[in-house]
């Protein structure tokens, strides 16, 4: 018997790809229109609702809370499972090292908290929920993400540009990866707690680390250059967006991990692309065409 999923958010990142990963799986999928469906209405019948909703950060302490009781009282009325996908934004300024799901979720910052309280009210819902955490995402496609319209937007002229410090370690996933990953879970939810936070491991790479494997799938070398963040700090006090994105640099400045262990235990024979093929597609979305190369063209999907 087929299944279906609700997608909420799909014409974004994290929802597009999970629609496609769940279409390709044969599960009947349901794009979520805002302007013309109703939620409650949608969720009837569903398996499983992809939460993928995501507010501008100026908009999340207005909208984040409703949206999500929303998405709480649609699920528990179709006795459907909510795919979350969750962040690191709940472990805070000053906590270095390898986060797992039972490491402390101490953000005292607004976004963090309010990250921190929209997952207690799924905790607290009973409400069947996979928070699927991950690090900073890594696209095929650009989609406007740090890596793509920051990072990685003059490597055709030689330079990566990294919003911190070189040398320590940060967390990134894939999302084609994540998003089958969503569906395997999706596919064992009746074997699972009722709330399971799991952590998709990705890729363990530095700055630096990351542009060397930008100039091996390129040929030519790559320099790295810290980004001011000065123009950003001047607009703070007019642009709500720029005091966010402020308010979230220590992300790039605190080394980091997810752990691995419990996603390896729920999924032993998950295969991860590798982190060079991974960013060789990265990048060449973000390429014009002429500067294509033959070695990251050339990667089987």
């Amino acid at each position: 018997m087929s299944q279906s999923v609700l997608v909420l958010g799909a014409s974004g990142r994290f929802g597009q790809h999970t629609a496609a990963a769940f279409s390709a799986a044969g599960w009947q999928v349901t794009p979520f229109d805002r302007k013309t469906d109703n939620l409650m209405d949608a969720a009837q019948g569903k398996d499983v609702i992809v939460s993928a909703w995501n507010p501008q950060y100026q908009d999340w302490a207005s909208l984040v809370p409703d949206l999500h009781a929303s998405v709480i009282a649609a699920a528990r009325a179709a006795d459907a499972t909510v795919i979350l996908p969750g962040n690191v934004y709940v472990f805070g300024a000053g906590h270095p090292g390898v986060w797992s799901e039972t490491t402390p979720h101490l953000a005292t910052n607004p976004l963090g908290q309010i990250r921190i309280e929209m997952e207690q009210a799924y905790r607290d819902s009973g409400v069947r929920t996979i928070v699927l955490r991950a690090g900073d995402y890594l696209d095929n496609t650009a989609s406007g993400n740090w890596f793509d319209r920051i990072m990685a937007s003059n490597v055709a002229k030689g330079k990566f540009t990294y919003p911190g410090e070189a040398n320590i370690a940060h967390a990134w996933a894939y999302l084609p990866d994540i998003a089958k990953a969503a569906v395997l879970l999706a596919e064992k939810r009746l074997d699972l707690a009722v709330y399971e936070d799991v952590h998709f491991p990705g890729f363990t790479l530095s700055g630096q680390e990351v542009a060397d494997m930008i100039s091996a799938s390129m040929g030519q070398a790559i320099h790295l250059k810290r980004m001011s963040w000065l123009p950003l700090q001047l607009l703070a006090w007019a642009w709500p967006m720029a005091r966010c994105l402020c308010e979230m640099r220590y992300l790039w400045n605190t080394p980091h991990s997810l752990s691995h262990e419990r996603f390896e235990q729920l999924l032993p024979e998950f295969v991860h692309t590798p982190a060079e093929q991974a960013i060789a597609r990265s990048v060449n979305a973000v390429l014009p065409t002429s500067d294509h190369i033959a070695k990251s063209t050339q990667i089987k999907a």
